[in-house]
């Protein structure tokens, strides 16, 4: 485990470690850093100080269950966007405790922008099943879909619209 986990006080590493039991990586990694940035830990060192956490706290970790990805579930959410779906887009992400994921946005026209339909990580099936759900949705909504980089991690990978 990171030498830094020393240097937390007992409330930043309880609020740390409960952040971690319900899933809420960012959050965890948020009271870590604010907690050490002075003494000189940056983000991606508080990435793995929460990383090791998971790993310590184990099955304690209660998992977000994966998002929905069938089509009225996706389309749900898409109505609920303010503005008009003129595509469905898939795009890579990543970080230290989920490795690589695929985000589902809806491209937003009026007001322009993107919505987050769904987050699909390695371990419920990856690109594979955001590209399947992702096409079935925009079939669906009849819109084109953007998949740049189906087979391979790529988070700069090119993207429907840039400027979004």
């Amino acid at each position: 485990m990171s030498g830094w986990w020393a240097y937390l006080d007992a409330p930043t590493r309880r609020e740390v470690d409960a952040q971690v039991r319900q899933d809420r990586f960012l959050q965890a990694v948020r009271a870590a850093w604010e907690a050490l940035r002075p003494l000189g830990l940056g983000l991606h060192e508080a990435q793995k100080v929460v990383y090791a956490r998971y790993e310590a706290l184990g099955d304690q970790v209660r998992r977000t269950p994966p998002d929905p990805l069938d089509v009225p579930s996706l389309a749900a959410r898409a109505a609920a966007r303010p503005g008009r779906v003129v595509a469905v887009e898939a795009v890579w992400d990543g970080d230290t405790v989920h490795d690589w994921f695929v985000i589902l946005l809806a491209v937003l026209d009026e007001p322009r922008g993107e919505a987050h339909l769904a987050t699909v990580y390695q371990r419920a099936g990856g690109s594979k099943a955001a590209g399947e759900a992702g096409q079935a949705l925009a079939e669906h909504l009849k819109v084109p879909f953007h998949f740049a980089s189906p087979d391979l991690p790529d988070d700069e990978a090119p993207r429907w619209r840039t400027g979004g």
